[in-house]
Parts: C-alpha cells; sequence; structure tokens
C-alpha cells in the first residue's frame, strides 16, 4: 500500500524512490510488527483477562503447569495483526504470492480461531471437530498449490517453471526430486498440502511451553527470507545453483513482519508468560512457513532448520504408534518437551535448550547454499 504510494510521490519528490529498495522495506516491516505487537500486546491482554479467556489445563499435563491455568490464550491474534498490516503496508500487493501467503494466514488462524473459541466458550478440550479442522486446512493448502502451480507453468522460461516445481535437494548440486514430469502437477500439489499441514500442526505441538514455539519460527522466518532473497534475484541464484522463483523477493517482507511480530509476542509470552499463543497463532504461523518454504523450494532444508518441530510432532507419532501396536511408552511424555519436563528439566531449561538446538539447525541449513 504504501510502496503504490511512494511511487506515486516518487514522480513529484524524487527521495520517496527510496521505498523501493526492498531491504527497505523489510527493516520497516520487522519496526512496523513490532511496534504493533508491543503497542497493543497490553491492550489485549487486559480485554482478555476481563473476557475470562484462559487457558485451561489438562490433567495429564506436568504438575508445575498448574500455575498457568486462566492465562489468557487466543495472542496468536496479536501475532497475526501485526503482521498482516505490517504485509499490507510494505510489501508489493501486485505480487500473487503475498495474497497466497496472507491467504493461507488466515484460514488457518481461522480454523485455529475456532479451535480456541469452542475450548474456552464451551469448556471442550476437544475444540473444533476433526472433521472440520481437515476439510478448511485442506481446501487452503490444496488451493495454495494449485495456486503456485498455475503461475509457475505461466512463467516464459521453461526452465524458471522447472526450477519452481521440482524438489530441490540440498548438498548436491543441480539434483532435484522431478515433480514436473508428473502431469497437472498432481506430484508439485500433493507434496505442498503435506508440507503445509505438517508444518502447521507440529508448530502447534511445539506450542507448550512459554516461549518455545515463538522464538523457532522467528528464526526459521528469518532464515527463509534469506532463501528468499536470494530466490528472487536471478544472478544470486544461479551462483548459488538454487532455483529462481520470480516472485520470491517480496516474500522477504512478510518473513520480516513475523520476525517482528514474533518478538512482540515473545516480549509477553517470556516465562513467566502473560499470554498463550493458542491454535489461532500456531496453525497459521506453521502453515505460513510452511507456503514459504515451498515458495522458494527448499522444503527439505526448511525441515532441517525446523527440526525442533519435526522432532516434536515425530515424538506424537512414536507415543501413539506405540501405545497402540505395544501398549507401551517410548516417552515419560509426548510431545518431547514434556517427556524433558518429566526427567526433571526445569521449563526454562528445556526452552533454552531447544532454541540453542534451532539456532545450530538454523546455521545448517544456510550452510547449503554453498555446501552443493
Amino acid at each position: 500500500m504504501l510502496l503504490w504510494l511512494s511511487e506515486i510521490l516518487a514522480e513529484h519528490l524524487s527521495w520517496f524512490q527510496v521505498f523501493r529498495y526492498l531491504t527497505l522495506r523489510a527493516l520497516l516491516s520487522v519496526l512496523t510488527s513490532l511496534g504493533i505487537g508491543l503497542l497493543v500486546g497490553p491492550v489485549m491482554i487486559r480485554k482478555l483477562r476481563a473476557l475470562k479467556y484462559g487457558q485451561s489445563v489438562s490433567n495429564f499435563a506436568p504438575e508445575n503447569h498448574a500455575v498457568k491455568m486462566g492465562t489468557p490464550t487466543m495472542g496468536g491474534l496479536l501475532i497475526l495483526i501485526s503482521i498482516g498490516i505490517s504485509t499490507l503496508l510494505w510489501s508489493d500487493l501486485r505480487n500473487p504470492y503475498v495474497w497466497i501467503v496472507l491467504g493461507v494466514m488466515l484460514v488457518f488462524g481461522a480454523v485455529g480461531w475456532a479451535d480456541d473459541w469452542i475450548k474456552i466458550r464451551y469448556k471442550d478440550n476437544k475444540g473444533l471437530p476433526a472433521r472440520k479442522k481437515f476439510f478448511w486446512t485442506s481446501v487452503a493448502s490444496l488451493a495454495a498449490g494449485i495456486a503456485l502451480y498455475v503461475i509457475a507453468v505461466q512463467q516464459a522460461n521453461p526452465l524458471h517453471t522447472i526450477g519452481m516445481v521440482d524438489l530441490l535437494v540440498p548438498f548436491f548440486k543441480n539434483l532435484s526430486l522431478p515433480f514436473s514430469v508428473v502431469p497437472y502437477g498432481l506430484a508439485f500439489i500433493a507434496f505442498t498440502y503435506l508440507v503445509i499441514n505438517g508444518a502447521s500442526n507440529a508448530v502447534n505441538l511445539t506450542d507448550g511451553l512459554d516461549g518455545l514455539a515463538i522464538m523457532p519460527v522467528v528464526m526459521v522466518a528469518a532464515a527463509l527470507g534469506v532463501f528468499a532473497y536470494l530466490s528472487g534475484d536471478v544472478r544470486f541464484a544461479d551462483y548459488l545453483h538454487i532455483p529462481y522463483v520470480a516472485y520470491s523477493s517480496e516474500l522477504v517482507v512478510i518473513c520480516s513482519a513475523m520476525v517482528g511480530a514474533g518478538l512482540a509476542f515473545l516480549w509477553f509470552n517470556a516465562h513467566p508468560a502473560e499470554i498463550f499463543m493458542g491454535d489461532v497463532g500456531a496453525l497459521a504461523l506453521g502453515a505460513m512457513l510452511g507456503t514459504i518454504a515451498v515458495m522458494v523450494r527448499q522444503e527439505i532444508v526448511f525441515a532441517i532448520m525446523g527440526g525442533v518441530f519435526v522432532m516434536e510432532a515425530v515424538s506424537v507419532f512414536l507415543q501413539i504408534g506405540s501405545l497402540r501396536m505395544r501398549q507401551k511408552r517410548v516417552f515419560l511424555m509426548a510431545p518431547l518437551h514434556h517427556h524433558y519436563e518429566k526427567q526433571g528439566w526445569k521449563e526454562t531449561q528445556v526452552v533454552i535448550r531447544f532454541w540453542i538446538i534451532t539456532i545450530i539447525l538454523v546455521v545448517i541449513g544456510l550452510m547449503t547454499l554453498k555446501l552443493r
């Protein structure tokens, strides 16, 4: 919005041309979302407390979680509002990738909001029925996959189309899985569906301790912003042997907004948390990360950088599978962060150590740019 306005004003005042620079708009996006989050956060916390939209604690949760009872939840709304406003202000709204990511954020956020609302309003820990969650998240992820495939096949250069569809394999030069040979984009769309929904649920499972999910989201979003910037420039893409994606550079503004909004939320979510993210934030943020990873063709690297999310999700699958097949537990409790709590780790120890793991994994992910 402001980019469009600055282009008009630049015809009369040349210094407005500075807003055309992507790096400046990315920095302004960080500051905007950060400022909105810090300003609106206290107001939202007071409002949620007044409405008694508090977190319920499961009977199966570790004993030390009882103190979290009643802490305001649905704080993910703060994150999504900050991201939405910052993106609309500083991104190029003519870019279709911007609208795809915002659409995914809106649908997954709405599903998460409905889930949180039912849990709070009706004291029903089951939340939104699973079939309704599955339907709406499937609609959003399939729509995103179809839209991305249509955009890819419309590219004038066939090599760019192939690069935007095939799955890039890190650590190997010019190696990818040829999704483009499957007709009608079925392989690409199906894989996009799995990535977006998998990331969404993995982040949701991780969001169980104060600050645990949001900081890895911030770090992974920042790293994906680097990939988006490089993929959107044909010179960098050719030099680094990564796919050139025509519209990806504008994703830097969205990733920057996610960083700023995430840091603002962490200000209030740090232990002891004043507010929780809720499904409205976790589902939407995970889906956004998955969508951006697909757009920049770095799904495998995304799985590496988001290793904490992967570990948390895998721990749940292993626990459920083991209980059903062997009637035995693999972990003391799942997701994985609760296992370490049961072992005697303090909450802050679990959180900070998982942050450290994420830093290491993000560095490894960025190293794939040169290690090929």
